[in-house]
Parts: C-alpha cells; sequence; structure tokens
C-alpha cells in the first residue's frame, strides 16, 4: 500500500481523528495548518510533523485536506499555494467541487458519515466514506485513503452528498435534541438519563434490524388522542416543547396514514 504525503488546513475534531488514524495507519502526515498556534502545534507533535499558520505547502504534499468549518472552505481554499501536481480536498458533505474554482489541477472531497467529538474513539473502519474526484487520479488516490483505512469508498456528487448530510442531521442532531428534551422530562420525575437506555438501546436495534418505517410505536400510531392531549398538558412548562411534540405527533399520523393508503 502506497503511504500518502498529507497535510491538513485544520486542527479541530475531524481533522484531529482522521490525522491521528492516518498516522497510525502508516501515511506521513507533512504539515498542519489552522488559525491558532496551539492547536497547530498540539497535532503537529502528535503525529510527527511540522506546523505553520499560513498555506503554503512543501513540494513533496500529495495530498491537501480541508477540514474547517463550511462556510470557511472557499476563502481557505483561495489562498492554498502548492505543487499542481497536489491533491487538494475538502471533508464536507453540503460543499461542491465549485468551491475551488478551478484553480487546482486535482480537487477532490472526501465525506466521512460519522459524528465527531473530543474524547471519542470512532472505529474507522466502519465509516462510509464519500468521494468525489476532479479526474482520475484523485479518485484512486482518495478511494486508497478510505482503503488503507479498511473502510469502504463510495461516490457521491455534491448534490447526492447534500441529501445525505441532511438525513445525518436527521438521524444525529435531530435526535439527538430529542435525547436531550426526553432527559430533562425525566429528570422532572425524579429519574436519571439511565432509565431511558434500555429504551434507547432497543429502539436503535429495532430500526436497524426491521426498518425505521417498521418500527413506529406509540400514541400518535394508535392514534390515542386521549393520551395525546394529555402529553401536550403536562408540556405546558415548555411551549417549545409543545409545538415539537405537536409537529412530530402530526407528522407520524400523517406517514401511518399514508402507508395505510398505499
Amino acid at each position: 500500500m502506497k503511504k500518502t504525503g498529507i497535510s491538513f488546513i485544520g486542527a479541530g475534531k475531524v481533522a484531529g481523528a482522521f490525522c491521528s488514524e492516518l498516522f497510525n495507519s502508516g501515511h506521513r502526515i507533512i504539515n498542519i495548518v489552522a488559525e491558532t498556534e496551539d492547536s497547530c502545534r498540539r497535532l503537529a507533535e502528535s503525529c510527527n510533523a511540522s506546523w505553520s499558520l499560513d498555506t503554503e505547502f512543501k513540494e513533496d504534499t500529495d495530498l491537501i485536506l480541508i477540514a474547517v468549518p463550511d462556510d470557511k472552505i472557499e476563502s481557505v481554499a483561495a489562498g492554498i499555494k502548492c505543487n499542481e501536481k497536489t491533491v487538494v480536498a475538502h471533508m464536507a458533505g453540503s460543499v461542491g467541487l465549485d468551491v475551488f474554482h478551478q484553480k487546482y489541477r486535482h480537487v477532490g472531497v472526501i465525506y466521512p458519515l460519522q459524528t465527531f467529538s473530543a474524547g471519542r474513539n470512532i472505529e474507522f473502519s466502519k465509516i462510509p466514506f464519500f468521494i468525489e474526484g476532479s479526474d482520475k487520479d484523485t479518485i484512486t488516490l482518495l478511494c486508497g485513503l478510505v482503503e488503507s483505512l479498511g473502510a469502504k469508498a463510495y461516490f457521491a456528487d455534491a448534490e447526492g452528498r447534500r441529501l445525505l448530510h441532511l438525513s445525518a442531521v436527521f438521524v444525529n442532531n435531530f435526535v439527538n435534541h430529542m435525547l436531550v428534551s426526553g432527559k430533562a422530562i425525566a429528570s422532572m420525575a425524579g429519574f436519571q438519563f439511565e432509565v431511558l437506555v434500555p429504551l434507547l438501546n432497543e429502539t436503535i436495534l429495532k430500526a436497524v434490524t426491521n426498518g425505521p418505517e417498521n418500527s413506529q410505536t406509540g400514541p400518535a400510531v394508535r392514534s390515542d388522542q386521549g393520551t395525546i392531549k394529555s402529553h401536550i398538558k403536562l408540556l405546558s412548562f415548555s411551549p417549545d416543547l409543545q409545538n415539537i411534540y405537536r409537529e412530530v405527533t402530526g407528522s407520524i399520523m400523517r406517514f401511518q396514514k399514508k402507508n395505510i393508503n398505499e
């Protein structure tokens, strides 16, 4: 397996996790670039790399990975100075190749469909990576990088990645917000979040095993108006949660009705 010379722009959660995994897989981390010296230096020292605050890269860099917030990718990409053979790629799900404005010969996207948080160990071999490249050589390099982690690469254009990113918001961000609300309501009854964990585990397992569309339970499915009205009354302490409850309950009921009619 060819060991790739890689540099990063960004030293946050995604860059830190990905950089560490690539380094441990035998790839050569050349340079880390970030806005702040402390985070840049710490990540560079962890993988025997150099660090800097400017985006000029050495000639032997095979790949530059941009791992910064989506709204900063375009401005960061505009200031890169590198060898014309170097592949420049970003790691965002909701941004296309057009962000590079045809400035570089080889550009791509390597989007890991996963959530990254400090202190969490991620099994990279289980992450699906979505790849796009401007040319065959770029695609080959990015696919080889994914395969070196024992993971699987899928091809997805900008529109496909945007839809995947949106689906991830529902599956991850929205679900987690519901858990925050559920935890707060349970605490009002004097119980810790742990009493909800068996239910949460079974909910996820059943959705994975049977399909989420076949796993819905609860008062909305039964059209149990008495329970629904009681729940809304209990949520009188939070108009925001009342609105969420009404909207989600209505969505479930409409989905169930549509499926029955079909």
